[in-house]
């Protein structure tokens, strides 16, 4: 959950953020810093996005899953065709293990858990990106954009629903497929004009049914946080 933790934060901070306003030329004197040091505000966006590519490559971490230990990879690549409104491709691909709770269930109920695992999310997605803005960190001054996006997606999984209500049968994984609608949110932080980091929240919800009750499917969802790395061109 370190993910969660660092992200609403930051959300929260930038939101209800008080905005200050001034012109390229003000200048501002600190008297708690250096006496010949001085700090300029620039209200100008420095980093514009409007019809330029980019690609992202980053690594997954899956939140979803009682029973599983679950990482991955993530990439996508867009086009932002105005400086607020893009669209992109994406995909995360997952390997999965069993966790503590997996080994405790069949331990003490010498039976294994339900498990439906994903292998493959892909698809694509709206962007919107509307806000930006800027930390000053005394002599550094790092720029962010904060964005927003939604889309359809398929999901490749697996599961043992075919053979966990039968403890006389070893679990065996069937694959299974589903239409999913995949929505994200993340920052943006520049460290160049060619390269920047992002760090994303996404959640996938789809169909499937339970164990129970084969022939009803139910609202699932995936929720993973996301690390990468950015090129813009």
């Amino acid at each position: 959950m370190v993910t969660i933790r660092f992200v609403l934060p930051m959300a929260l901070l930038l939101f209800f953020s008080t905005p200050l306003f001034g012109a390229e030329d003000n200048l501002y004197d600190f008297l708690w810093l250096d006496p010949d040091k001085s700090v300029y505000v620039l209200q100008n966006k420095v980093y514009a996005k409007k019809n330029k590519f980019y690609l992202n490559l980053g690594g997954v971490k899956g939140f979803s899953s009682r029973f599983q230990s679950t990482y991955g990879i993530h990439g996508n690549v867009g086009y932002n065709f105005a400086e607020e409104w893009g669209f992109e491709l994406f995909v995360n691909n997952y390997d999965n293990s069993n966790n503590t709770d997996y080994n405790n269930v069949k331990a003490i109920n010498s039976s294994e858990p339900f498990v439906r695992r994903l292998n493959t999310i892909y698809g694509g997605m709206l962007t919107w990106s509307p806000f930006y803005g800027k930390i000053n960190t005394f002599n550094e001054i790092i720029y962010f954009d904060w964005h927003f996006g939604v889309g359809p997606s398929k999901v490749h999984a697996e599961s043992n629903i075919n053979t966990v209500t039968d403890p006389t049968v070893s679990s065996r994984y069937e694959k299974e497929d589903y239409m999913g609608v995949t929505t994200r949110t993340g920052v943006k932080i520049y460290i160049s004009k060619s390269i920047h980091m992002g760090v994303d929240l996404m959640n996938t919800n789809y169909k499937a049914p339970g164990p129970r009750s084969k022939a009803k499917k139910k609202l699932r969802s995936n929720f993973d946080g996301i690390l990468s790395l950015g090129f813009s061109f």
